[in-house]
């Protein structure tokens, strides 16, 4: 079965118009009730606001916009924490609060609200492996609709992230990093999980501001003018990896969820509606920063007889310190604001600023 992935090209003057441009010609409605929750799984990469990193405002209010014009009532707008990221303090930085105040909805940090456990109904490939005293799930979630935001960039982890990779910061609780060991088969069990609690499934995807090199944080951001919607999470994430110059065949994820039939990776299986993309590619190359690098030579590298002692003690204090400090101390405030300052001179850049 041939999937779609909808695509446009947009200007910081006309995007919130060409949100509800995409969202209506992506006939959302066909997968989206109105007569259910509706949950807005926002993405949280730095609690700091670095473009691309996380749910772009412009991106968020496009989506809210077109959806209360269009009716939609029963929206609820989550994200959760890990143990480097804080939700309020994130919601903030990245312009959200005042968004939401606009369009009269409440923020539900999934730090507030009840977790229940959840047995998957379908064989799971790492998630039993990794919780082997069970999994929980936020209860808001079952039974309700999703619509993805997450942005177009690189991962040091998985490559690429999108719209797969956004659930990741859904459905499981802050120990989530325990996962990175796993993490291609966690993001497949985990599509196999929403397609098991979910109505109806959803992603558009922000690719006005792009991030290429040692995602998902410290990048360097590349303004590139798209705007992506589709009900195939497989599909959209690998319409991304190839403008970015992926193949999505390649990576493991995508490959895994397209041979288990939860949607389609190869790219000749797949329509783009809108924009020509035949030859786009932006060229990118996924880099690892020194806590990705550390991440994985102590998870599943040659020092993984540590795996225990660092990430399930006490010490593991040290290793979130150590994260924090890079990231939030030495790198932002001296290459991070430097990147920050080029692109607020930017038209983006402007249009964040009026936020």
């Amino acid at each position: 079965m041939v999937s779609k992935v909808y695509v446009l090209k947009t200007k910081p003057e006309n995007v919130i118009k060409d949100y509800s441009k995409l969202l209506e010609i992506s006939n959302y409605k066909k997968y989206i009730s109105k007569d259910i929750n509706t949950i807005l799984k926002l993405n949280l990469s730095w609690s700091k606001y670095f473009p691309s990193c996380s749910t772009e405002p412009w991106q968020l209010e496009g989506v809210v916009n077109k959806l209360k014009k269009d009716g939609y009532k029963k929206l609820i707008p989550v994200e959760n924490r890990t143990v480097v990221t804080d939700v309020w303090k994130g919601a903030a930085g990245n312009k959200w609060l005042p968004i939401l105040k606009k369009y009269n909805l409440k923020y539900n940090p999934l730090t507030e609200t009840e977790w229940v456990s959840y047995k998957p109904k379908h064989d799971m490939l790492a998630m039993d492996k990794i919780f082997s005293e069970g999994h929980k799930i936020p209860k808001i979630f079952i039974g309700s609709n999703v619509i993805h935001l997450p942005s177009v960039k690189t991962h040091g982890h998985t490559s690429m992230t999108g719209a797969m990779k956004n659930a990741f910061g859904g459905l499981i609780t802050e120990k989530r990093h325990h996962c990175h060991k796993m993490i291609h088969e966690v993001l497949v069990d985990l599509l196999q999980i929403q397609k098991e609690i979910h109505k109806g499934i959803f992603a558009v995807m922000d690719g006005t501001v792009c991030g290429d090199g040692n995602g998902p944080r410290t990048m360097i951001p590349k303004i590139k003018n798209y705007i992506l919607a589709s009900s195939d999470q497989v599909a959209i994430d690998a319409i991304s990896a190839k403008m970015m110059g992926f193949d999505p065949m390649k990576i493991k994820f995508i490959k895994i969820a397209h041979d288990k039939g939860l949607g389609n990776g190869d790219i000749d299986q797949i329509d783009i509606v809108g924009e020509n993309i035949t030859n786009v590619n932006f060229g990118f190359s996924t880099g690892k920063s020194p806590v990705i690098f550390f991440d994985q030579l102590f998870r599943k590298g040659s020092f993984n007889f540590l795996e225990p002692l660092l990430f399930h003690t006490g010490l593991f204090n040290l290793c979130i310190f150590g994260s924090e400090f890079y990231h939030d101390f030495l790198w932002y405030n001296t290459i991070g604001k430097y990147r920050i300052n080029k692109f607020k001179q930017t038209d983006w850049g402007k249009l964040f600023d009026k936020y």
